[in-house]
């Protein structure tokens, strides 16, 4: 069987300080920390949950929320472009400080970016 995206970066401690990175820039941004709630932890484990999953990690987000339902999640936020690529220059800056291979990190980017612009709502 081929190795895993999860498997190929580390699993889960990888996930966690992508994670982490993303929210030290939301932490400051003028524009998206007013669409998170005062606590950000439950976010950071919903993403960091998330991200595992989808990149062949542990079921702990299916187990614990169900479907992701992503647009349908994100409906509640106004996702403007503007929202979006201040989203998308967090998790790239994230992305960029993991020590993982250019490849790696051209797969997982290529998600995201993919996911950020379909989530745009507004």
């Amino acid at each position: 069987m081929e190795e895993t995206l999860y498997e190929r970066v580390g699993g889960s401690p990888f996930f966690e300080g992508l994670v982490e990175r993303f929210y030290q820039g939301v932490e400051s941004d003028d524009l998206l920390r007013p669409m998170y709630p005062e606590d950000l932890e439950p976010g950071k484990v919903t993403l960091r949950d998330f991200l595992i999953q989808y990149w062949g990690g542990p079921t702990t987000y299916a187990e614990t929320r169900g479907h992701p339902r992503l647009r349908m999640r994100h409906a509640p936020f106004k996702i403007t472009k503007r929202a979006r690529d201040a989203w998308l220059t967090h998790m790239r800056a994230a992305l960029d400080a993991s020590d993982i291979s250019d490849a790696d990190k051209d797969e997982l980017w290529s998600y995201l970016d993919m996911a950020a612009h379909q989530l745009r709502n507004r």
